[in-house]
C-alpha cells in the first residue's frame, strides 16, 4: 500500500473511531439516565476495628456505586450500628435493611443447614469452599436460602483461622472439659460433646469477656484482627489450626423482594462486585497474617498446635454429627449428600498435586 493511501485509509479509521466514541460517549450518560436511582443500607456483623471484613463490605459498596454512576448506593453500617451483629439474618429477612454481610454458621440455631454457607469442621479450606460453590454448591445453597427470603452471594473468605486464645495450656482432649469457649456454628455442638461449655458472642464483646473470665478461651479469626483486639492481654496461649474453619466463607445477604427489583444491569453489577470482595479478602488477610502473627509471638503470645488426640476425637464427633443431623434435617441431608463427595474429591487432588508442592517448597527455603 502507498503511503498517502494509508494515511488516508488510517485517517478515515481514525474519523469513525472518534465518531464511535462521540456515540457511547452520548450513549453511556442516556443509559445511566434509564436507571433509578437506588439507596441500600448494608448491616454487618462485624466491629469497625476488622477493617478487612467491614473492607470486603466497603468494597461491595464503591464498586456498586462506581459501576452505576453512583446511581446505585449502598451505605455499610459496622455491627451494632443498626443492628447487632447477629441479627443481620432478621433483619435482611424482615426487609429492615435491604442486605447484610454475615456469617450463616452464625444462624444454625435456626436451622444447622446455614453452617454450611460459612464452614463446618473438618471441611473444605478457601479454594475449595469456592470451587463447590461453584460447582453446584451455590445453587444448592440458595435454593435453601430461599426459604428464608433471602438470595446469598459469596463475598470474601478469610482463608484458614486459628485455634484461638486460651486463658490455660491445652494438653489433652481432657482439657476441654468445663472449658468455656466463644465459637459459633456446628463447631460448638462438637465443643459440647467434648465436654466444652459453648457459647455465641459478637465480635465486639469478645475482649471483655474474656478479660472478665465469663469464658475461658474464644476464636476469632486470625492473627491480623485478633492482634488489633488485643485478645493477647488476656489470654496468652494462641493454638492452631482452626479446624472448625479451614476456608469459611463470608456471605452478601440481600432481602429477596429487593432483590428482584433491582434492574438485571444493577443484578449483574452486585454480583461481580462481590466476587471482587471475594478475591480482596483471602488476600489481605494472607498479605497481614504472618506479619501480625510475628509481632503477637514478639508481644509474649504462646504458639501451641492442638494436640493429636484433641483432634482425632473432635474429627469422629464431627462426621458422626454429621451423620446424626442428617437423618433429622432434610435440608442438612440434601446439601451434605453433595459436600462431603466434592471435599473428599478435592482433598485427594490436594495430596496428589499441592502437598508435595508444598513441601518441596518448604525443604528448598529451609536449605537457604
Amino acid at each position: 500500500m502507498k503511503r498517502r493511501a494509508f494515511l488516508k485509509s488510517a485517517g478515515a479509521g481514525a474519523a469513525a473511531a472518534g465518531a464511535g466514541l462521540a456515540v457511547s460517549g452520548v450513549a453511556a450518560p442516556a443509559i445511566a439516565q434509564s436507571q433509578p436511582e437506588i439507596q441500600w443500607r448494608l448491616a454487618s456483623s462485624f466491629p469497625k476495628s476488622t477493617d478487612v471484613l467491614i473492607g470486603a463490605s466497603e468494597v461491595i459498596a464503591r464498586r456498586v456505586a462506581e459501576s452505576t454512576d453512583n446511581k446505585f448506593q449502598i451505605r455499610v453500617h459496622a455491627a451494632g450500628e443498626l443492628v447487632p451483629g447477629l441479627q443481620v439474618l432478621d433483619a435482611v429477612q424482615n426487609g429492615s435493611v435491604q442486605c447484610g454481610h454475615t456469617c450463616g454458621y452464625y444462624y444454625v440455631g435456626k436451622d444447622p443447614t446455614f453452617a454450611f454457607d460459612t464452614a463446618i469442621p473438618f471441611g473444605p479450606n478457601a479454594r475449595q469452599m469456592n470451587a463447590w460453590l461453584q460447582a453446584g454448591g451455590l445453587d444448592l445453597m440458595r435454593a435453601f436460602m430461599k426459604n428464608h427470603n433471602v438470595i446469598q452471594f459469596a463475598a470474601g473468605n478469610t482463608g484458614v483461622q486459628m485455634g484461638g486464645w486460651y486463658r490455660k495450656e491445652i494438653k489433652t482432649a481432657a482439657d476441654f472439659q468445663g472449658l468455656k469457649i466463644r465459637i459459633a456454628g456446628i463447631a460448638g455442638q462438637i465443643m459440647t460433646k467434648m465436654g466444652a461449655t459453648p457459647t455465641q458472642i459478637a465480635g465486639s464483646d469478645v475482649y471483655p469477656a474474656l478479660e472478665k473470665g465469663t469464658i475461658d478461651a474464644t476464636e476469632f479469626v486470625g492473627p491480623y484482627d485478633d492482634e488489633k483486639l488485643g485478645f493477647y492481654q488476656v489470654a496468652k496461649y494462641y493454638y492452631y489450626p482452626g479446624w472448625w474453619e479451614g476456608g469459611p466463607n463470608v456471605s452478601l445477604y440481600v432481602n429477596l423482594q429487593e432483590y428482584e427489583k433491582l434492574p438485571k444491569a444493577y443484578q449483574s453489577i452486585l454480583t461481580a462486585a462481590c466476587a471482587e470482595a471475594n478475591t480482596y479478602m483471602t488476600a489481605r488477610y494472607d498479605a497481614e497474617n504472618a506479619k501480625a502473627l510475628k509481632r503477637l509471638v514478639a508481644k509474649g503470645a504462646i504458639l501451641r498446635a492442638f494436640p493429636r488426640d484433641l483432634m482425632e476425637q473432635a474429627h469422629k464427633i464431627a462426621f458422626d454429627l454429621y451423620d446424626e443431623i442428617s437423618k433429622n434435617n432434610q435440608n442438612f441431608k440434601t446439601i451434605y449428600e453433595n459436600w462431603k463427595p466434592f471435599l473428599e474429591e478435592t482433598q485427594l487432588w490436594a495430596r496428589v498435586a499441592e502437598l508435595p508442592y508444598d513441601s518441596f517448597v518448604t525443604s528448598v527455603g529451609a536449605k537457604k
